[in-house]
């Protein structure tokens, strides 16, 4: 009896507590028209959750083509096709790997940003002075947050595609001997818009969530220290494992 009790007291806390996500989210959506009145905070956004992750996008995606590259033309050169290289990395690339490691990267360098700086505006009592000056913390603060993540995701997941398949093309042509024009030509004729959208949807959906989950996180910090901390790990671990989840239903639903 203890245990069934135990059980129901945590999906009723669970589904209070993805309630009280929801109605946040859709303050959020109902602030936005506002918020894009003042794009120029917003922009800042982009630039801090976008820009400011350019460098680990980038180098994250060089490698992951490049592993890409080495794996690919190891298993295509068993059934000797190896000029499908290509299309086999572009594919992974743009359907999966760069939308699923671009959100799990943002998550841990942009989320964490904007999880501990809201946080911390909790426990300063910046959030508080803004409510008793008559101006809305949502609209000033937590909205352009929230639009910039989701902006800027969709930037940096095709930004790490067309690096990866640079650095798929790096090792497969230059190392290994795979011909050019095979590598490009069949990539164009096998990659079709079916599969960018699939990419371009995930990305959208990966950087409303991920950025969902910051804001809230931070805007709704216990105020000390251990509190923002906490937040900041919630950020990290929950986007973790919505990416994952949200990933799985979205290429289900494609297929």
């Amino acid at each position: 009896m203890n245990l069934i009790r135990e059980l129901w007291e945590n999906l009723i806390e669970s589904l209070v507590g993805l309630g009280s996500v929801v109605r946040f989210l859709l303050r959020l959506v109902g602030e936005s028209p506002r918020a894009l009145l003042r794009f120029d905070l917003i922009a800042e956004q982009i630039y801090n959750s976008g820009a400011l992750s350019l460098v680990i996008i980038m180098l994250s995606g060089l490698f992951v083509g490049m592993v890409l590259g080495l794996q690919g033309f190891q298993l295509l050169q068993r059934f000797g096709s190896e000029e499908a290289l290509g299309t086999a990395a572009t594919i992974g690339l743009v359907k999966e790997l760069g939308p699923v490691i671009t959100a799990l990267l943002f998550a841990g360098r942009a989320g964490t940003a904007l999880a501990s700086e809201l946080g911390l505006m909790r426990a300063t009592d910046q959030l508080s002075a803004m409510e008793m000056m008559a101006v809305d913390p949502i609209r000033r603060v937590v909205v352009p947050r929230f639009l910039g993540g989701v902006i800027a995701m969709p930037l940096l997941a095709a930004i790490f595609s067309v690096i990866g398949i640079y650095g798929a093309q790096l090792i497969g042509v230059q190392i290994f001997g795979v011909d050019a024009g095979s590598y490009w030509s069949q990539m164009r004729a096998s990659v079709g818009l079916h599969d960018i959208n699939e990419g371009i949807v995930k990305s959208y959906i990966f950087g409303v969530a991920c950025s969902l989950i910051a804001v809230y996180e931070g805007y709704y910090a216990i105020p000390t220290a251990e509190g923002v901390g906490r937040a900041t790990t919630r950020t990290v671990v929950t986007s973790a494992v919505i990416i994952l989840f949200l990933d799985y239903l979205i290429t289900a639903a494609f297929l």
